[in-house]
């Protein structure tokens, strides 16, 4: 019987110390990028270190639904890959907005959808270019960005990208015809131009209404992503949700 109950009470306790779980020194590591209106600099700047200088639809989003739980969080902004690649190796490291795809599904855990995006090719001001599909536009340029589904999309079906580290340096790069069509969001695409003081840039192409998402690295406690969730929902369920995509024209 002894040796019974210890077998067990060892059992039990590997259990515990193997199974992942919420710690009080537990701390959730949250990153976005300048990429308006979703996520942006409150203070123009190129970094932030803090959420009350981050702004956006998503980052309203995100922060609404912390709101809602107990947990300990910061908030940065940084260039999309460096955020991306934390997101992906380190536990209770984050990323948002993320589009969800299937390729992505097994390498982080989920909080959303946040909001939707509609992928819109740009042609330089005074164009005359039309497309009708992406086949139109074989053998031309595109600008793009590192890790960014867009740029992953187009060079999956064999499209030339010229991916930087930033996006918000393509509009410049298309009105100097260093790239020839720009592949950014429908929403994103005008406000980084007019930070570039670019104008008169053309829609051509649009497709492929994506949703948005908090991407978590795979490690984090299921309890942390379950709050995140549940935060969500209270989110919409309170019209917090709808308010924040109104005020951004959604």
């Amino acid at each position: 019987m002894y040796v019974r109950y210890t077998s067990l009470l060892l059992s039990l306790t590997a259990c515990l110390i193997l199974a992942p779980k919420l710690q009080a020194s537990d701390k959730l590591y949250l990153y976005t990028e300048n990429f308006p209106p979703y996520n942006m600099s409150a203070t123009g700047r190129a970094f932030e270190h803090t959420g009350a200088d981050i702004d956006g639809l998503c980052t309203e989003m995100v922060k609404a639904i912390l709101e809602q739980t107990d947990l300990d969080y910061v908030i940065k902004l940084r260039n999309w890959d460096y955020g991306y690649n934390r997101a992906l190796s380190k536990r209770n490291h984050g990323i948002f907005c993320t589009t969800y795809t299937e390729e992505r599904a097994p390498r982080f855990k989920w909080v959303g959808p946040l909001t939707v995006n509609l992928w819109t090719i740009f042609a330089p001001a005074g164009s005359d270019f039309e497309m009708d599909s992406l086949d139109d536009a074989e053998g031309m340029v595109f600008g793009g960005y590192h890790n960014d589904v867009m740029t992953e999309y187009l060079l999956a079906r064999g499209f030339n990208v010229s991916a930087i580290n930033s996006d918000d340096l393509n509009p410049k790069r298309l009105e100097l015809g260093q790239v020839d069509l720009w592949i950014a969001d429908r929403l994103a695409g005008p406000y980084f131009a007019s930070q570039q003081n670019v104008e008169g840039l053309i829609p051509v192409y649009s497709f492929n209404d994506t949703e948005l998402f908090l991407a978590l690295n795979p490690e984090t406690p299921d309890e942390i992503v379950d709050k995140l969730n549940d935060g969500l929902e209270q989110v919409r369920q309170s019209g917090m949700f709808e308010a924040i995509e109104t005020k951004y024209g959604l």
